[in-house]
């Protein structure tokens, strides 16, 4: 019995180091030729797991393009957050931490345009492929993750005095983090309409995000 149950773990562990050794091929091939040039044979190349494992592992090809966006998600959030669980974030108040995460996107913009080209592709990855709402409830998980960071900001600024109180944050916060997240993903498409001027992009973030930090910002 005992060496049944070391060989299952055993088996459950090289599966999921496999597993991850693909996503982490396949999420650097996504990132450099986007998900439709992308093959599970190149994923297969670059990992190393071959195709019928891959396919064992995730089932279909939109399936594995789920985990790994949900995987990149997950790495940027982890990449952010160094810097917002700091000592020097946290020490400022409520409303220059709201200002600093809104700020967020125009660093996803300017310093990781690759994975918001992605991000707009995958979007129409799940319509083309018409990826069930179900499959996509841990790609949802891995962006929601981020919410109690602007959260706990908005509840420090209540407490030191620079944010108002407003009905409903989170409304408020989804209301911006998308628009934001939108017009990151139209810039990056690059310009496509006669009066498109993308050089004013940083600008148009500023403008938004400086709207939101106004609107919450506490009257003395």
């Amino acid at each position: 019995m005992g060496n049944e149950i070391y060989s299952d773990f055993s088996q459950k562990k090289l599966k999921i180091q496999r597993s991850d050794k693909a996503v982490a091929a396949a999420a650097k091939l996504f990132m450099e030729r986007g998900i439709e040039d992308v093959k599970m044979t190149d994923i297969a190349d670059e990992s190393g797991v071959g195709v019928a494992t891959l396919y064992r592992y995730f089932g279909t090809k939109p399936r594995m393009v789920t985990e790994v966006m949900t995987y990149l998600w997950n790495e940027i959030t982890e990449l952010f957050s160094g810097v917002f669980d700091s000592p020097e974030f946290l020490g400022q108040t409520g409303l220059k931490q709201l200002n600093d995460l809104m700020r967020m996107f125009i660093v996803l913009y300017q310093a990781h345009t690759d994975f918001m080209k992605l991000v707009g592709e995958f979007d129409r990855y799940i319509i083309r492929e018409q990826i069930p709402k179900a499959e996509l409830a841990d790609y949802e998980q891995a962006i929601v993750n981020f919410y109690p960071v602007p959260e706990h900001a908005y509840k420090q600024g209540l407490a030191d005095g620079t944010v108002r109180e407003i009905e409903n944050f989170k409304l408020f916060y989804i209301t911006y983090a998308h628009a934001l997240l939108e017009m990151c993903k139209k810039f990056v498409m690059g310009e496509l309409l006669p009066s498109d001027d993308f050089t004013t992009a940083e600008q148009e973030l500023m403008t938004l995000i400086e709207t939101a930090v106004r609107f919450l910002k506490k009257d003395v």
